[in-house]
């Protein structure tokens, strides 16, 4: 029996050892590995007290290492036996899932500990790149006497996502006025319309560029003569190269005119509601929420009225009300003169075997700005939810139930990335809502003010200029055009009626769908003008419009890996209807 324990412990020795070397000389470790080899009892020692000391001392750390993991691999297999999946299985779906784990910042531990129980509602990405509303280290130093601020409603303003978008339509449209096109070397196509106020005795002028769109008054009094369009738009950009404007003469003008200037309007908004239980940090445990509390109902109710998709009349924002396949409802409600439309993940299909849950996220993630209703302690990691479009997250967590002594109360944090500019109305300090009522009207400003300050951010920005300009080139084309048509230039086709108010009768939306309603409306024109024009796909497809004119975000590609599952959209049975 003894000289088995001694074989066995030789053959423990000599697998432990191979797990790394200390950096002894190699004489020593060949007499080490000799003796290790060499039969029990013939062993003979060849080390020094010294050295034979330190090699217990290394096997007594390395079976402490071995130890260590054992214990690691039963926490493996308890986490298997638990979930049903192998724990290695599921370390290895796929990078597309290891790309999305998130994990708590080392810095902010410290922080945690003296927060105290309760954690924030939202912590940083490590990668940084976002910031906290309110942020971390003012939680720290918060006081439960704090005085409530930004409660009044009056101060619950809407941002307009462009202020002089209706100047034209409220102050042109109704008096006699002219409107000139032109192609600047350097600033490309413009266009120009001008009314005459002989009540204020005063010009007024709105000058189109691609960039942006510049409106002015002069008194007429500043002129001895009456001023051409050359000199009015110097006067509003001085950058203005061109020595000649073409009178627009098409009747239908104001109509393309309106359309241009208020292609940025748009009355409805959509937003994600996503539903946070406690301990889930990853996107694929939050997107896989199917029952829904009684708190998160009620949370619900707060946000609006929850709709039968079937046959729903209003506002869809890209549901499916016909065969069902966004779920059979969803939450709706109107705010001030605009329809609201949320994206509940819980409220859409669930797709079993789906760790990322394509169905929900292709909404979900096409959604500029989302709500993240938490249930318990957990805080919400900044980048948790992979997505090109989302830029601006309101986390809300109930701190007290409505049972509790004092009513329900809600605790409130936003985060946005860096380069979307701050919107109001400002949190409240403490940042904490007892009146439901209140909390309602603060988290719909909240969130219509969150999504038009997102545009202003670098990738939105890019692509509403690249819109914009578009826009602005068929405009000035079709008006061109139009008016050559009807002066009787031979050079140029005529122009079907049905084709002259294609650009009017459709409504005006979002920057996505004008984007795509900027390259059709600019292919006629090139059409009118000559240009033989591309033909891809099936000829006898026609463009379809959105009978509500809703912004379709999911229309866009998106760069990551659940681009092919948003494209989608573009071609689901609830586009047809």
């Amino acid at each position: 029996m003894e000289r088995e324990k001694k074989n066995d412990m030789s053959f423990s020795r000599k697998r432990s050892f191979t797990f790394g070397a200390y950096g002894r000389p190699d004489s020593v470790e060949d007499n080490q590995l000799d003796c290790l080899d060499s039969p029990a009892g013939d062993s003979k020692p060849s080390l020094s007290s010294s050295n034979t000391q330190r090699e217990a001392e290394l096997f007594e750390i390395i079976a402490k290492l071995q130890v260590s993991f054992s214990v690691i691999d039963r926490m493996h297999q308890l986490m298997s036996e638990q979930s049903g999946v192998s724990f290695h299985a599921f370390v290895h779906q796929g990078s597309r899932i290891d790309e999305q784990r998130c994990e708590f910042p080392p810095p902010l531990k410290c922080q945690l500990l003296t927060i105290g129980s309760d954690l924030p509602l939202i912590l940083p990405s490590k990668l940084g790149g976002y910031w906290v509303d309110p942020p971390l280290e003012k939680l720290i130093d918060m006081s439960p006497t704090s005085t409530h601020q930004g409660l009044d409603l009056e101060s619950y303003d809407i941002m307009e996502r462009d202020a002089e978008a209706k100047i034209y339509h409220e102050c042109f449209r109704s008096r006699h006025h002219h409107s000139f096109t032109a192609v600047d070397p350097s600033l490309g196509s413009l266009v120009l319309s001008v009314c005459l106020e002989e009540e204020e005795n005063r010009l007024r002028v709105i000058l189109r560029m691609k960039e942006c769109s510049l409106h002015g008054t002069f008194s007429v009094s500043l002129f001895p003569n009456m001023p051409s369009a050359v000199e009015l738009a110097k006067m509003l950009c001085d950058k203005v190269t061109v020595s000649k404007f073409d009178v627009v003469s098409y009747l239908k003008a104001p109509d393309l005119i309106k359309t241009f200037d208020e292609h940025r309007v748009s009355s409805n908004f959509k937003f994600g509601v996503i539903y946070q239980k406690e301990g889930q940090l990853t996107e694929e445990d939050i997107l896989s929420n199917n029952e829904e509390s009684e708190e998160f109902k009620d949370f619900l109710m707060i946000l609006g009225e929850t709709v039968q998709l079937q046959g729903f009349t209003g506002f869809r924002g890209g549901l499916d009300v016909c065969h069902g396949q966004t779920g059979s409802e969803a939450v709706f409600t109107s705010f001030h003169g605009r329809d609201v439309m949320f994206h509940v993940a819980t409220k859409l299909p669930f797709t079993e075997g789906d760790p990322q849950q394509l169905q929900r996220k292709r909404h979900i993630g096409n959604d500029i700005v989302a709500v993240v209703f938490q249930e318990g302690q957990t805080p919400f990691l900044c980048d948790v939810i992979k997505s090109h479009f989302l830029h601006c997250f309101l986390v809300v967590r109930r701190t007290q139930k409505k049972e509790e002594a004092g009513g329900g109360a809600f605790q409130v944090s936003v985060t946005a990335r860096e380069d979307v500019p701050p919107f109001g109305p400002g949190i409240p300090d403490p940042p904490i809502f007892r009146d439901r009522s209140h909390l309602r009207e603060f988290l719909l400003t909240k969130l219509i003010n969150a999504e038009i300050s997102c545009y202003k951010a670098e990738q939105f920005s890019k692509l509403e200029l690249r819109t914009r300009s578009s826009l602005l080139e068929s405009l000035r084309n079709e008006l061109f055009t139009r008016s050559q048509c009807m002066m009787g230039d031979p050079s140029l086709p005529a122009v079907s009626t049905s084709e002259a108010g294609r650009a009017a009768s459709e409504g005006s939306g979002g920057f996505i769908e004008n984007f795509k309603r900027a390259i059709r409306v600019r292919s006629h024109s090139f059409e009118n003008l000559g240009v033989p024009r591309k033909i891809t796909g099936n000829a006898s497809s026609k463009p379809k419009t959105d009978k509500d004119g809703e912004s379709d975000k999911s229309a866009t590609l998106l760069p990551d890996n659940s681009a092919r599952t948003e494209v989608k959209d573009q071609a689901s049975p609830q586009e047809e209807t």
